[in-house]
């Protein structure tokens, strides 16, 4: 029992120990107000709001030119990891992919077992032949060829794509001079109902936070009992997008047990010294 207890101790403090990593990126809410932003960038933003409720009637078409509905993806009791970028984009939508598919190969989940990734094009002019292409690269890094129907790449009319868009309060900018969109980047995890439970900034989302944010996003239906007890010694901390070590419950917590292995001992020792005369006699 004692040996249990301790064993657990030690589970705990390794758990804080290896809380200690780099921050994500910071939020888009530091740096210059939008009044001194360049023009190009004004009113441009990634701001969602947790539990917000994405709409699941929006029309879209998939990457191999199927009519779909954006609820299709929450029919199965699933996260759903959703990401806005256009297929078109010379840098930071290739890097938000990439940061995807990097951060979910670190994890055993699985795409079309475990939870579905959505990428919505925010561009109307693009067409179901470029989302393939991007489906095409995106498998291709992420050696997985069994995860083909979990993987989903969306083209959209434009009333479709700002509803969406404005549920998640993802704000972009089109500059026709450039032919280039201004946007934000990030990542959301949703509910198997629609929800948006997680989000996360940048272009890397480490895999420790896209595992506890999945575990979260699905209440529970997937993950280890250890990814749950991590979600126990971590908190989601909106301000930062990321999770962060709940260490006041963690110190609490070991607290409780070494209290309660003390008096174990205690009531250990005293058995022992009470049939220690009954054994000499």
């Amino acid at each position: 029992m004692i040996r249990t207890i301790a064993t657990t101790v030690g589970v705990l403090v390794l758990l804080s120990g290896a809380a200690v990593v780099c921050p994500q990126s910071a939020p888009s809410n530091v740096g210059p107000t939008s009044v001194t932003m360049p023009p190009a960038l004004q009113n441009v933003g990634f701001e969602p709001t947790l539990n917000a409720q994405m709409p699941l009637d929006l029309p879209f078409t998939d990457e191999n030119g199927q009519s779909v509905k954006f609820g299709d993806y929450f029919e199965h009791g699933k996260p759903v990891l959703l990401a806005f970028v256009y297929y078109g984009c010379p840098m930071l939508c290739n890097q938000v992919e990439q940061g995807v598919v990097g951060s979910l190969k670190m994890l055993s989940f699985n795409p079309g077992r475990d939870y579905d990734v959505v990428f919505v094009s925010f561009d109307p002019r693009e067409t179901p032949e470029m989302a393939a292409e991007k489906k095409k690269s995106a498998l291709g890094h992420f050696q997985r060829p069994a995860t083909d129907g979990g993987w989903h790449f969306l083209t959209g009319n434009k009333e479709a794509i700002d509803a969406a868009a404005k549920a998640a309060n993802f704000r972009y900018k089109f500059d026709a001079k450039n032919n280039l969109f201004s946007h934000a980047s990030g990542i959301m995890l949703l509910t198997p109902d629609g929800r948006i439970s997680r989000y996360f900034y940048g272009i890397e989302y480490p895999g420790r936070d896209m595992r506890l944010g999945l575990v979260d996003a699905s209440a529970g239906k997937i993950g280890s009992p250890i990814d749950h007890a991590l979600l126990f010694c971590f908190q989601y901390d909106p301000s930062s997008a990321t999770y962060s070590t709940a260490i006041l419950r963690i110190v609490r917590l070991a607290g409780l047990l070494t209290v309660l292995g003390i008096v174990v001992g205690i009531l250990v020792f005293r058995r022992r010294d009470l049939a220690a005369p009954q054994g000499a006699h």
